[in-house]
């Protein structure tokens, strides 16, 4: 269960972004952006027109991008190039009469913006949490709270769309978070990230947390001791008959219940050892967050000996369709018309060293 949440995470940004986009108006603004874009990536002459013209303007010698469907960060990308070339495109649209039809409205640049506006810092967070080097699954509560609180916040100057995107997108994350094992996951992740531990739990949580690292650590501990060589229980055995096999001396009568009960008395102190590793552990600064989590753990795991095994476990990279979608990407410029006879055993070779070189 736990694997499959994970599998899930990020991938939840990209399902409930596309969700959210689901509005007439954008679909007709993105429409418009679509043909604009289509019309240069299908003349070479708008395309010589169009450098004329940003020279002209004193914009940006940059081209058009084409939005691809399996990448919904490139709806963006297509939409903040037509917006800066906003002038130069108008420009050589104008000139031909078969294409002045073209040429987006107020109505369609006002859209444009306010998706361009509540997309684009979406772009740069999906794009962090699908990195395949370093931890992500702890970033998501982070980002999360950032985006209810400032990213994805209402503003004063904001339009009715740009509210509308944001709060679809809110309604739906939170909504998909809010599912109790996803919650207590992401907690206990966030927990064990030196750089956050209980910035980001809720106070009615951090109890709860507290008590389930506590049973987990717990139960290290018993899985350890079960893994004891089974020889010691044997000596134990015997030296167990040998006592039995003692007189009772009168003193006897006079020990204290508790001594004897050894296993009780070990019981307590572990008890205690676990308390004060974990408080100590949260109660000790928080790392940079551009600090590695992975390398402090390596480095404090005989500080903190029980939590550094459950690091181990939570702290993770989620799994996520970005990678295969860039190795599909590099296949397609591998693989063009100009070599378009190669072996699959050529092209795969030729993917390999492109990813890995």
């Amino acid at each position: 269960m736990t694997i499959i949440i994970l599998i899930m995470l990020v991938y939840i940004f990209y399902v409930f972004i596309e969700r959210a986009m689901k509005d007439h108006r954008i679909e007709r603004a993105v429409g418009v952006c679509k043909k604009v874009v289509s019309t240069f990536s299908f003349s070479w002459k708008k395309k010589r027109e169009l450098k004329k013209a940003q020279i002209d303007l004193k914009l940006p010698d940059h081209s058009l991008k084409t939005e691809c469907p399996t990448r919904w960060g490139s709806r963006q990308a297509m939409v903040s190039r037509v917006l800066e070339q906003q002038k130069a495109i108008a420009h050589v649209l104008s000139q031909d009469k078969g294409t002045r039809h073209l040429i987006p409205s107020w109505q369609d640049i006002d859209f444009l913006e306010a998706i361009n506006k509540t997309l684009g810092p979406l772009v740069e967070f999906t794009d962090a949490l699908s990195g395949e080097k370093y931890v992500s699954v702890s970033f998501i509560k982070p980002t999360l709270h950032l985006f209810n609180n400032s990213i994805l916040a209402e503003q004063d100057d904001d339009t009715d769309l740009s509210k509308c995107i944001k709060r679809r997108i809110l309604e739906y994350l939170n909504e998909k978070y809010g599912y109790s094992p996803t919650q207590e996951l992401l907690d206990m992740a966030t927990v064990l990230d030196p750089r956050f531990k209980l910035r980001y739990v809720s106070e009615v949580s951090q109890e709860t947390i507290k008590a389930r690292l506590t049973m987990e650590m717990k139960s290290i501990m018993e899985a350890a001791v079960m893994g004891t060589p089974i020889g010691n229980t044997e000596v134990a055995d015997d030296g167990a008959s040998n006592q039995k096999k003692r007189k009772k001396g009168l003193s006897s009568f006079f020990k204290a219940p508790h001594s004897t009960a050894p296993g009780a008395e070990h019981a307590r102190q572990l008890d205690q050892a676990i308390a004060f590793e974990l408080q100590a552990y949260l109660q000790a600064g928080t790392l940079d967050t551009e600090e590695d989590p992975l390398g402090w753990w390596k480095l404090s795991q005989n500080l903190f000996p029980r939590l550094s095994i459950l690091a181990k476990k939570y702290l993770c990279i989620p799994a996520t369709s970005a990678s295969s979608e860039r190795v599909f990407s590099t296949g397609g410029n591998v693989v063009n018309c100009l070599r378009a006879s190669l072996k699959p055993d050529h092209v795969n070779r030729l993917v390999f060293l492109a990813k890995n070189l």
